[in-house]
């Protein structure tokens, strides 16, 4: 029987491109990956890869493996998860999640399939978004829910909800002018540094930088600061005092989407679909909420948008 260790990292090199890459996603040496291809490739008796300066390309052999790879470790996982279902469950749904998205959504999704599907196990997953395809790709998750889908085939996705990311403030009254030595810049990724940049320049290099999403709101409510922020997320320390909307800063729309494997049973996927849209609404609601608020603080009552 094939190894799947090799067969998942096969996958790995085929989705980056690269050895390198390939090693830093799975975190083992790039001899180890050097080595896995090898004997894959020893075991099937044709190269997989070209390799070069520039990193690892699929062979013709390699793009008519891919497709069996994908189809054996499917298989795999869909037996490991069934035969792992507890007693008194028939079926299983493991969901992933960005950090930023468990709180105020994730988990409330939780809440609703138990409530809905009693029949259901489920298994949580956290990670980048990486990580997250990467164990789409393999089966091992089912849906995801990210900021920054990377498509691939065998996948879907679905936009299901408007994030608003706001400027906040651990003081209340803050304006632009106290920003400059406390402010954290959050790297929401390359739209959201492009519009950072073209209407916020002073603000772009504050010497500290974090790529830790929503989580930098942990780190920033104990110590004088400000940042932009999912304004979702950050509700609860708006009406706890904690964190303050800054007046007239511009607002900045950053799509959450559900990623989901294309083989998943159909009953399963429209009752766990139904369930998500339950609670993108209210996920919605407290966006909504929060820009309500920001708008009454904020003259003539308009919120803009970042770099527009």
């Amino acid at each position: 029987m094939m190894d799947i260790t090799l067969l998942k990292t096969f996958l790995e090199v085929a989705a980056t491109g690269s050895f390198v890459s390939a090693s830093e996603r799975l975190y083992v040496t790039q001899s180890a990956v050097s080595l896995r291809i090898q004997r894959l490739e020893d075991s099937l008796g044709k190269p997989m890869f070209t390799r070069s300066k520039a990193g690892a390309e699929l062979t013709n052999a390699g793009r008519e493996f891919e497709r069996y790879a994908l189809s054996m470790i499917r298989v795999w996982e869909e037996a490991r998860q069934q035969v792992a279902i507890p007693e008194g469950f028939t079926r299983s749904l493991t969901i992933g999640a960005q950090y930023s998205l468990w709180p105020r959504l994730g988990f409330r999704w939780v809440d609703a399939l138990r409530a809905d599907m009693p029949d259901l196990n489920i298994r949580a997953e956290l990670g980048m978004p990486d990580r997250l395809t990467r164990f789409l790709i393999e089966g091992i998750m089912q849906v995801g829910l990210l900021y920054m889908p990377q498509l691939r085939p065998g996948l879907i996705a679905d936009k299901v909800l408007e994030e608003e990311l706001v400027m906040v403030a651990t003081w209340p009254d803050a304006d632009f002018d106290d920003l400059a030595e406390n402010y954290l810049f959050v790297d929401w990724g390359p739209e959201f540094v492009g519009a950072h940049a073209l209407e916020l320049p002073d603000l772009t290099n504050p010497g500290l930088t974090f790529s830790l999403g929503a989580m930098a709101a942990e780190y920033l409510i104990n110590r004088k600061g400000a940042a932009y922020l999912p304004a979702r997320y950050i509700k609860r320390y708006i009406d706890g005092g904690q964190l303050h909307l800054v007046p007239d800063a511009p607002r900045f729309p950053y799509p959450v989407w559900a990623v989901w494997r294309d083989d998943l049973d159909n009953n399963t996927y429209k009752a766990a679909n139904a369930a998500l849209e339950k609670v993108v609404d209210l996920a919605e609601a407290d966006g909504e909420a929060v820009i309500a608020q920001l708008r009454d603080i904020s003259e003539d009552q308009e919120v803009e948008v970042l770099g527009e």
